[in-house]
């Protein structure tokens, strides 16, 4: 049972990522045969952003109204229904329609899903399931690709897409009999009550009960450290990935065709980087996981600025880079039960998937900006100020955790 649970969320995982990635390897295409500008693309991701902001608040009431299998599978078959609405869509307003309950689906389902995993199961499998994610991401361009080379349009890509989803969504809602049955110290995640500070206060079965308002999960100590180190996080990963090959190209120097290929190492980098640390997270920790994930994103950007005629360092800096990045995410997800008491988790994962949709949403055209005065020459300082922030934060979260597992102990002593 826990084996056949956790087969179907990996692959929930990867369905989540295919997506991801159609609407911009797409856009070309699509924006010739829809008649629109090319800066409409910003619209529709825009749209999909709000969505799931607004869905990933929701989450946690209705996770404990409908239970984790059921969100999960309902916002699946939103997105999928969304996905087939897209393949269907001959004009750009439609597009936008469907953005909206695409949105929604992701928001919810990624809030959901994260929670439950960092409930029931060990750290090793968090960051092989954000690997997994990574896996999907990597694969939907290639299916765009074969679609449009193909003579069958970037409709039948949304489609072929859209159809995965739907087979994914049936196979999680005959699933959902098994998603309470998980025992979450056999599966290898956290104790009934949570191990950490703020669950320390929890008492037994009625801390995992009653709705958790967006209000007092703010109020939660440490909670508004972790969302700046969320946004942090996905701030820096958003924007390597839209401006690193631009910089490569114009401050460096370097081809087109080298800078795209190491630009789309980074992401490679996150996501073997992933798979990598699975086999060391249960040892590690979350606390080093993402301690030395941020510190290698300093080095890594750190590299990518030295002044040398030679690329080597500013290439390596950027897969370094990556490959520092793929902890993080994971980590501070699986971290949170722990830090914040089970209780609290799902509401606070909703806030936290907020937050990264905020970061990655503004972060990259804020730089835009910043460089249209500046100087694309500002990236490396850009991302180390804000990987900074991350690991600054996240060191302050660590303390505050601490301090506040040794007052509970002194008082229950």
């Amino acid at each position: 049972m826990y084996a056949l649970l956790l087969a179907i969320i990996y692959a929930a995982f990867v369905s989540l990522g295919l997506p991801d990635s159609l609407v911009g390897a797409g856009w070309p295409v699509m924006q010739r045969d829809l008649g629109v500008p090319v800066g409409f693309a910003g619209i529709i991701t825009a749209i999909i952003s709000a969505g799931t902001i607004v869905s990933s608040l929701a989450s946690e009431r209705l996770t404990r109204r409908l239970g984790a299998g059921v969100v999960t599978a309902a916002s699946v078959a939103l997105t999928a229904a969304a996905l087939v609405g897209f393949s269907l869509s001959g004009s750009f307003w439609l597009l936008c329609l469907w953005a909206v309950p695409f949105g929604l689906g992701a928001g919810a389902v990624d809030a959901a899903l994260n929670n439950y995993v960092a409930l029931h199961y060990a750290a090793r499998h968090m960051s092989w399931l954000h690997g997994c994610w990574g896996l999907g991401a990597s694969v939907s361009p290639f299916v765009m690709s074969w679609a449009i080379a193909s003579g069958r349009g970037w409709s039948s890509a949304y489609l072929t897409i859209g159809l995965v989803q739907v087979a994914l969504a049936a196979a999680l809602f005959a699933s959902i009999p098994l998603w309470g049955k998980v025992n979450p110290v056999a599966a290898g995640g956290l104790p009934a009550d949570g191990a950490g500070a703020a669950g320390a206060g929890e008492a037994g079965g009625s801390a995992s009960t009653g709705h958790v308002p967006l209000a007092r999960a703010l109020r939660v100590p440490g909670v508004p450290l972790v969302l700046v180190a969320f946004f942090a996080y996905c701030a820096v990963e958003s924007t390597s990935i839209l401006w690193a090959s631009t910089y490569l190209v114009r401050e460096r120097g370097v081809e087109p065709a080298t800078a795209a290929a190491f630009a789309s190492l980074f992401l490679i980098g996150i996501t073997a980087g992933r798979f990598l640390t699975g086999f060391v997270a249960d040892r590690l920790g979350d606390r080093a996981l993402i301690r030395w994930g941020f510190a290698a994103v300093l080095v890594g950007v750190a590299l990518l600025a030295v002044p040398l005629e030679s690329d080597v360092l500013a290439l390596a800096g950027l897969v370094l880079a990556g490959l520092g990045s793929a902890p993080v995410y994971p980590a501070i997800i699986h971290s949170t039960p722990a830090n914040f008491g089970r209780h609290n988790s799902q509401a606070v994962i909703g806030i936290q998937m907020a937050a990264a949709y905020t970061g990655a949403t503004l972060a990259p055209p804020l730089f835009g900006a910043i460089s249209s005065g500046a100087g694309l020459w500002v990236l490396p300082l850009f991302l180390a100020v804000i990987a900074a922030l991350g690991l600054v934060v996240s060191e302050r979260l660590n303390r505050l955790v601490d301090r506040q597992a040794l007052g509970a102990g002194r008082a229950a002593g």
